[in-house]
């Protein structure tokens, strides 16, 4: 770890970034549409196993069936995911594999068990189990993808904000003191609720969607008006529960990251009685000169609003960039050192670690290190603007988002006035509008990933770990060649599925007499 300035080479961190950002967002283009058909199909067969109708258990196998052929493509490409830890991040797998492995660890035995196992029921199981083991099958294989994504998303909320560990000088590497604490973590219960309630959302729109378009072509209309009614009431109760999620995720964010927020809101200069940016101009192509602007121009915001999210105080104090890079004083009085003074920490962390290491005063040094452990991964930042992530794009990213997240609730509500009218067949123009929003669904689901993850740049462990101290001794020209491939194989993957589900949906159900 302290010679690993050395050895660095830019272009190869930042094609190891993008390879992993490829990765990433087209594995979420079918992660949240699989657990939010799980809950849309799990529905549809509790009706059938509650009024035994023929017509549900038609509905049920027809989304099943979706079901299945995105549920595919998100293995593959989440398989990928993982085996890039080791082999573009295998210094970061190194230094905290023996904490982040053990979530993703327990998601391969548990529940992606418990997936493959109750799926097989869940298909090919209608006419060999009772009506009971099958429903509880479809819930579980459901319940399954969900508690995956749930150990995922702990080992992402502990990079996020580390808990549960202490750097062991010996052995070079951070070790677990508690399963407890990096699993149960709030920033990882909050990350968990809000992400998996988007992606209800997804599956709502989806569904409404789908309906729509029978609608427009009339045809299995009882199907249509059914899975329109079905979705729109997940959709609606997960845009609910996705708003208040989203409030409490960021009150931890303020709380643990603190320069993702004041990046997320454009907000330079911090203080108290701060308000709520609704608006404002950020150009999305620079980044702003924050050191020299007071705020973005244009800006239209919401007296104390962030104050009261970041702090649940209408007065309370929220630093901007600056006063996180020059430090700052809390009304209380208490002192956030500067960018400078945690650079100068980090530096003598490291070199008490490699004095440790050397033999050299092992007490004296050891105290040293554990005094300031906390600022080790700034020992490697050689300038304060550094810590700064791009804040247009985390600035546009939070506000499609939000503002999407707002149309999504106005849009299920007038869906649902519709269907309890009896009058969903007729308004051309909504449906037009669900086929519409479809996309617009996953453009604010990646919307909110790009402000996680370009929010906590330049950590891949927040102030443990630099992104350049992470990567693997690859050279650039190899990750750059498999970038390509795997952007044409992915790409590939989701125009393949696109065309089955297409397929699929233009023949509809099968039904059953």
């Amino acid at each position: 770890m302290t010679h690993l300035l050395l050895d660095i080479d830019a272009t190869m961190v930042d094609w190891a970034r993008a390879q992993f950002a490829l990765t990433a967002i087209y594995h979420w283009l079918f992660v949240p549409l699989t657990l939010g058909l799980a809950v849309v199909m799990g529905i549809m067969e509790t009706c059938y196993y509650r009024t035994g109708r023929q017509f549900w258990k038609d509905a049920a196998v027809f989304w099943q069936r979706l079901f299945g052929i995105n549920f595919a493509m998100g293995i593959a490409t989440g398989i990928i995911l993982e085996f890039e830890f080791g082999t573009n991040w295998s210094n970061y797998s190194w230094f905290v594999g023996d904490i982040f492995g053990a979530p993703l660890a327990v998601e391969g035995i548990v529940a992606f068990f418990m997936e493959s196992t109750f799926v097989a029921v869940m298909f090919f199981g209608w006419n060999k189990v009772s009506k009971g083991f099958h429903l509880a099958s479809t819930w579980l294989t459901g319940l399954g993808a969900t508690i995956s994504a749930w150990w995922i998303l702990v080992a992402n909320a502990w990079m996020q904000y580390p808990v549960g560990c202490e750097f062991n000088p010996d052995t070079m590497r951070n070790e677990m003191t508690s399963f407890a604490d990096v699993a149960l973590s709030p920033f990882a219960v909050m990350k968990f609720s809000h992400t998996v309630t988007s992606a209800w959302i997804i599956g709502g729109v989806f569904t409404v969607a789908v309906g729509c378009w029978y609608l427009k072509r009339k045809r299995d209309v009882e199907l249509a008006k059914s899975s329109i009614k079905i979705g729109a009431i997940v959709g609606l109760v997960a845009s609910l529960l996705a708003a208040m999620t989203g409030d409490n995720s960021a009150y931890q964010v303020a709380k643990v990251q603190p320069m993702k927020l004041a990046a997320m809101e454009a907000l330079y200069n911090g203080g108290t009685d701060q308000g709520l940016t609704a608006v404002a101009w950020v150009s999305p192509f620079s980044q702003p000169d924050y050191a020299n602007e007071q705020e973005p121009p244009a800006r239209l915001a919401m007296p104390y609003a962030l104050s009261f999210m970041a702090t649940h105080d209408i007065h309370g104090f929220v630093p901007g960039v600056n006063d996180l890079i020059k430090g700052y004083t809390l009304p209380d009085g208490t002192k956030e050192p500067s960018c400078e003074e945690k650079i100068e920490r980090g530096k003598k962390a490291i070199a008490a670690l490699a004095a440790y290491r050397d033999g050299k005063d092992k007490d004296a040094n050891l105290a040293v290190l554990k005094e300031d452990m906390k600022y080790f991964g700034y020992g490697y930042i050689k300038n304060p603007d550094e810590i700064v992530p791009n804040i247009p794009v985390n600035f546009w990213s939070f506000r499609i988002m939000v503002g999407f997240g707002c149309l999504f609730i106005l849009f299920f509500a007038v869906v649902l006035f519709f269907v309890y009218k009896k009058d969903i067949a007729k308004p051309r123009w909504l449906h037009l509008s669900a086929l519409a929003l479809l996309p617009c669904s996953y453009i604010a689901s990646e919307a909110g990933w790009l402000v996680a993850e370009f929010g906590r740049q330049p950590w891949t462990i927040q102030d443990m770990l630099p992104t350049w101290v992470s990567v693997s001794n690859l050279s650039s020209g190899a990750v750059a060649t498999t970038f390509f491939i795997f952007l044409l194989l992915f790409t590939a993957m989701l125009l393949i599925e696109i065309r089955i589900m297409v397929r699929q949906i233009k023949k509809g159900p099968e039904y059953n007499k």
